[in-house]
């Protein structure tokens, strides 16, 4: 079930705003990459929270690949530490708090921390996994399984869970419009 906020903007809202305004609603939604709502919203009117999801979506794959690889490390580690940093956007450290990725035994943590290294080390931007769709364990086995695989596959894999992650967060941005019927 997604929940929104009183103040969620439906569609109708976002697609009527000044674009300053939709980028300003919608610019948390990817991580540290406002641009994807502005490239975005150059798009409107959307027909449905769908149509502006795949929209954001296509804003990042039409980028330069040496661009899209700084965007994905531009993503955070899944970890303890990352939690305890003070640096996390309020989504992730949500995120990651659901996970119980806050309270790690020290050991799991640096478990965690070792498999992030390697990770990076063999694809070169960091683990990302849509934490939502797992457990903690189902996130260890995950990492470990997905640091084996070929750079590209992995590539392509970071940019599913990112549009899984992306969903669900633009789901919880956006009210509900009684104006639109599909």
């Amino acid at each position: 079930m997604t929940t929104t906020t009183p103040s969620s903007p439906s569609l109708s809202e976002l697609n009527a705003m000044a674009p300053q305004a939709f980028v300003a609603a919608l610019a948390e939604v990817f991580e540290y990459a406002p641009w994807v709502a502005e490239t975005a919203q150059r798009q409107r009117p959307f027909a449905s929270v769908e149509a502006l999801h795949r929209s954001m979506l296509m804003a990042v794959r039409s980028r330069p690949l040496d661009q899209v690889v700084q965007f994905l490390c531009g993503h955070p580690e899944l970890s303890a530490g990352a939690v305890h940093s003070g640096t996390l956007t309020s989504d992730s450290l949500q995120e990651q708090q659901s996970a119980g990725l806050g309270e790690l035994p020290s050991e799991q943590a640096e478990l965690l921390a070792r498999l992030n290294r390697s990770y990076r080390s063999r694809h070169g931007f960091p683990f990302i996994a849509c934490v939502r769709h797992y457990t903690r364990a189902g996130l260890f086995a995950e990492l470990a399984s997905r640091t084996e695989r070929e750079t590209e596959q992995e590539f392509a894999e970071a940019l599913r869970q990112i549009g899984f992650i992306s969903g669900l967060r633009l789901a919880q941005r956006v009210g509900a419009d009684t104006a639109l019927v599909e």
